[in-house]
């Protein structure tokens, strides 16, 4: 065998592994050939690359490979299956309660998943499983039958009671030895491992049985011992059982009262009863040892009646075997009969309340149906494995018939319905034909008028009412026909306005592939696409399908045009790339977790989008320019000036210097100024390239007043590749301005601000940067002197590292706050002055002019009180405006009515630091730390 995959192996390979199945000539031989490579068992694999090459070639042959990889497929998800549900069943053994229901739907469930329950594990799990279940059900049905058991030994103890008192004495012994045999077998069903799993109803009556025979026993005893007094002392108690009592008086001399004389029995009747008896007796007794369950109880129930007529003229020896009989029956019978009845009388509480429903929850005619033939099926099953009820025959038969009126009504209305949703649906079939002969084509070209009329004659069809499969089946080839010679006129124009949007698509195919897209082309293929579409109707999904394949191209072109643009405009400027060099510095901080260097970091990001980066060098070169200029001058005397008259020519220097784009040129007016000299000043953006005021001499001519233009904010467009307006002609204003015309309107009528709004600033908008206002509300001379507007990658980036460095600097803030308040308290706990952090780092003005004060507690040691300390914590949660423990409420409440009578006392808000200083002062406790920690988490915030 080759050592290749079988992935990678050839036909020819293939052939001599299967042994000529490839190459054999027939049919029936590559069948033979495949079926004895099939007996080597390959592996799957294989079989999977050869079924792969023969299908293709003969599936006949391959059909016995596709049958060994099903089989092999199938065997792995039994397998499958067998794990999971051996997994289900091992949980239900270990468990120590387990559920009967539970127990029996696990093989029912695993059944119905597929699952192997004839192999092994499976098969042992469901003999432990039903092994654990029959076990359960033995107990409980031991558990009625000492239920029984506790009946007839109180039966005993009764009978006992009408005997004398003598008697009663005798048999006390073997009484109490019964008594304490049934006790231990009640005592051992409860010890067995499975009576946790035995229902609740089980243990409560072997419960009640074990205190009622017990307290009949206790009543026995103790009425015998009291017979057993009274026939030796004549001054002791009588016994509170009669005939014992009348007989221990008799025995004493007193006056008893006489008996009512007995009527002599008649000795036939006797003698009849006693045959009666007897017949029964042994009837019942012979069913029982043929061990028939459902016989016997009827040989028990004959016994019972017997012994009702006749109880009183049999002796007490067969009256004996009968309830030894009877108790054997009982045993026979046990949960089958008290299973059977107790499902019995569910079915009749199901049926009777079926009638007795409250008043507005009524059920339907078929639901009760199938509810009706339900209940009586499930009393067939009953009647089928225990003896029949029938007292409660009757009552279920009765709650049936009266809630089967309800089945009578709603079949009469559904026969009536239905003849009426007939005639209703033949009515409507007349209608569509003499539509279909007036309208052969659409009304004034109204097609989707015309499909409408037809979906409406669907509806009406559809919601015509219930016909029956037979009427139905006769009345739908009708009622196709009739609809398709309806729809018609509709089809055929459908097929046309189909065909038409298909040359359209061809057509912006054409337009697509262009090199030069042509906008007006494309805007007169979509009106005629249009036009087209709110003419004639199609089916939905068919005109989406169309409608995609038709934008399609054009979408392609405009995507090729967008790719191109923003292709020109992703060549960034050295403003761009300064910008996005910063950002990436500012991630890095963000990164670093380093608040100084984070600050730092979005102040050179500041700068770089205001152009400063770039800007310090131009200006430090021209301040340079300008004191060399000066320095130049230096020699030159000017007329009428000397050689110490330097100072004067600097503003002219400076007049004739060209300012920086962002400086501001102050000139007073020449009539205000009178006297004054006249004062140049020149501000650049940077502190280091300020040029100081210099003083001139007062000017012979009055100077001529500067006019500064007028700086307009405008709304930028943010939009890639959108050119800015061209900015108003120095001295107008427009609509809505500041002290022209529409001022007033404008401000009333809330129009969105520009760029340069106040609330611009980095990360705030797209026209941070762009716009004529800078972020600290400084206004630019004029549209062309702000800094150029940032690419969108540029933006993106100052955006999201800006957004970044926010979110690092809170989490960081707010974690310094709670390790300050650590420290804090750490320090109480420690008793170490020197663990207090920095005012600094308290934050709060009061705790760090209290920190001198915490320090020289925390030194002294443990000095105050502890009520002191309790009242110092309620004014700190009552300064912060924390909740108090629920066991300090009423503390609260008491400090806050004394605290009102101290009008002059200082509010708890003033002097917190203080009453923390209290609380220092005491000796450290963990309830104390968590109200106390609870407190400066607001307090030190503020």
């Amino acid at each position: 065998m080759s050592t290749h995959s079988p992935k990678n192996l050839e036909i020819a390979q293939l052939d001599g592994i299967t042994g000529g199945a490839f190459s054999a000539p027939t049919s029936g031989e590559r069948s033979a050939r495949v079926r004895v490579w099939l007996t080597g068992n390959p592996d799957a694999e294989l079989l999977q690359a050869v079924f792969k090459e023969l299908s293709v070639k003969d599936k006949g042959a391959a059909r016995w490979i596709k049958d060994r990889l099903d089989e092999a497929r199938r065997t792995k998800g039994q397998e499958q299956l067998i794990a999971e549900w051996a997994l289900r069943a091992q949980a239900l053994l270990e468990a120590g309660k387990i559920n009967m229901a539970d127990a029996m739907a696990w093989q029912r469930d695993a059944a119905k998943a597929g699952a192997p329950l004839s192999k092994e594990p499976l098969a042992a799990l469901k003999l432990q499983l039903a092994e654990r279940v029959r076990g359960i059900e033995d107990l409980q049905y031991q558990t009625q039958v000492q239920r029984e058991a506790a009946v007839l030994l109180a039966q005993r103890i009764e009978i006992l009671s009408t005997k004398p008192w003598q008697e009663a004495q005798a048999a006390a012994a073997g009484l109490h030895a019964d008594v304490a045999h049934w006790q231990d077998q009640a005592f051992a069903l409860q010890g067995n491992g499975s009576w946790p799993s035995v229902d609740l109803k089980f243990v409560g009556m072997l419960d009640a049985a074990l205190r009622q025979l017990g307290l009949v026993s206790e009543a026995f005893d103790a009425a015998v011992q009291l017979a057993v007094d009274a026939a030796l002392d004549p001054a002791a108690p009588l016994p509170p059982v009669p005939v014992w009592a009348d007989a221990l008086r008799a025995a004493r001399g007193e006056a008893v009262a006489p008996k009512p004389i007995k009527a002599p029995v008649d000795p036939q009747l006797r003698t009849q009863a006693l045959e009666v008896t007897q017949a029964a007796l042994s009837k019942l007794e012979a069913e029982i040892a043929e061990g028939h369950g459902k016989a016997s109880a009827g040989a028990a129930n004959a016994l019972r009646q017997s012994l009702k007529e006749f109880g009183k003229l049999i002796d007490g020896r067969l009256e004996a075997r009968a309830q030894a009989a009877l108790a054997a029956a009982g045993e026979l019978e046990g949960w089958q009969r008290w299973r059977a009845d107790q499902l019995r009388e569910e079915l009749v509480t199901k049926a009777e309340a079926l009638l007795q429903r409250p008043e507005g929850q009524t059920i339907g005619g078929r639901k009760m149906q199938e509810l009706l033939r339900g209940l009586r099926e499930q009393w067939k099953l009953t009647d089928q494995g225990g003896v029949p009820n029938h007292s409660l025959w009757k009552r279920f038969d009765h709650a049936c018939n009266e809630a089967h009126k309800v089945v009578e009504l709603w079949l009469e209305k559904i026969k009536a319905d239905a003849a009426e949703n007939r005639a209703q649906r033949l009515a409507l079939l007349a209608e569509v034909d003499a539509w279909a002969d007036a309208n052969r084509t659409a009304l004034d070209a109204d097609w989707k008028g015309f499909q409408r009329i037809l979906m409406q004659f669907g509806d009406r069809w559809r919601n015509a009412g219930h016909l029956g499969e037979k009427a139905f089946a006769e009345l739908q080839p009708l009622w196709k026909t009739a609809i398709a010679r309806a729809a018609a006129p509709l089809e055929a124009v459908q097929e046309e306005n189909l065909a038409l949007r298909r040359a359209m698509v061809d057509e912006a195919q054409v337009l697509g592939a262009a090199p030069e897209l042509r906008i007006d082309a494309v805007k007169s293929l979509q009106q005629r696409w249009q036009r087209l579409a709110q003419g004639v109707p199609l089916d939905r999904r068919l005109e989406q399908k169309l409608w995609d394949a038709f934008r399609r191209p054009i979408d392609e072109a405009f995507n090729r045009k967008t790719a191109e643009r923003e292709q020109a405009q992703a060549q960034l400027g050295a403003r761009d790339r300064a910008v996005i060099e910063v950002s990436k510095a500012l991630q890095l901080a963000n990164a670093s977790n380093d608040a100084q260097r984070i600050r730092q970091a979005m102040a050179d990001l500041d700068a770089a989008l205001r152009g400063q980066l770039q800007a310090r060098a131009d200006e430090q070169a021209a301040s340079a320019q300008l004191l060399e200029a000066a320095a130049l001058t230096t020699p030159v005397q000017a007329p009428g000036h000397d050689a110490d008259a330097l100072p004067t020519l600097v503003p002219e220097l400076l007049s004739n210097a060209v300012p920086p784009a962002d400086a501001h040129t102050v000139l007073p007016d020449a009539a205000e100024s009178g006297t004054e000299p006249l004062q140049v000043t020149l501000e650049a953006q940077d502190a280091t390239s300020s040029v100081p005021a210099v003083e001139t001499a007062p000017a012979e001519a009055p100077a001529k007043p500067l006019v500064r233009p007028v700086v307009v904010a405008r709304r930028g467009d943010d939009r890639p590749g959108q050119q800015r307006e061209a900015a108003p002609a120095a001295g107008t204003r427009r609509a809505g301005e500041r002290g022209g015309p529409g001022a007033r309107d404008g401000a009333r009528s809330g129009a969105p601000r520009g760029p340069g709004s106040r609330s611009d600033g980095p990360g705030e908008g797209r026209g941070f940067g762009r716009g004529s206002e800078d972020r600290r509300g400084g206004r630019f001379d004029s549209p062309e002197s702000a800094p150029p507007r940032l690419g969108d990658a540029a933006f993106r980036a100052q955006r999201e590292a800006l957004e970044g460095a926010e979110q690092v600097l809170k989490r960081m803030a707010v974690q310094a706050h709670g390790e300050v308040v650590v420290q804090l308290l750490a320090a109480w706990e420690q008793r170490d002055p020197e663990a207090i952090p920095a005012a600094q780092a308290l934050g709060s003005k009061q705790a760090a002019g209290a920190r001198a004060q915490w320090r020289t507690v925390l030194a002294a040691g443990v000095s105050g009180q502890p009520q002191a300390a309790e009242e110092a914590l309620l004014r700190l949660e009552m300064a912060a405006e924390v909740p108090t423990p629920a066991e300090f409420v009423d503390a609260r409440r008491t400090f806050q009515l004394k605290l009102l009578t101290r009008r002059n006392d200082p509010a708890p808000a003033q002097t917190w630091a203080q009453d923390a200083a209290t609380v220092f002062a005491s000796s450290h406790e963990p309830g104390h730390a968590r109200r106390l920690q609870a407190a400066f988490k607001v307090l030190l915030r503020r």
